[in-house]
């Protein structure tokens, strides 16, 4: 069985590119509670000044899809969003065959 991952582009409005990764850090410190997930990284794009980028790794679709559900993630949703310059871009969906640091 496959792992599920997904890579999405956040494009912040401008100079809230701070604001919107610290919500998106408070957004993987909850979900790292949640059944199924393996990672939830968040990056600086550094040829993009208001981009932000999350990776996640999940046990599968399922579980990224219930994480949703985990008390106060629909409220950090809706603090990042009044920070988006566009709709988020989901970048990729892949199928993850393991590798190191992910749990069988």
């Amino acid at each position: 069985m496959y792992k599920y991952g997904l890579s999405v582009k956040f494009k912040s409005t401008e100079d809230n590119r701070q604001k919107l990764s610290s919500v998106l850090l408070k957004a993987s410190e909850l979900v790292s509670r949640a059944k199924g997930c393996q990672l939830y990284l968040v990056s600086l794009d550094e040829d993009e000044p208001d981009t932000v980028w999350t990776t996640e790794i999940w046990d599968s679709r399922e579980d990224h899809e219930n994480s949703l559900s985990v008390i106060g993630v629909k409220e950090l949703i809706s603090q990042a969003s009044c920070l988006f310059a566009a709709p988020p871009e989901k970048v990729k969906e892949i199928k993850i065959l393991g590798g190191y640091g992910i749990n069988p």
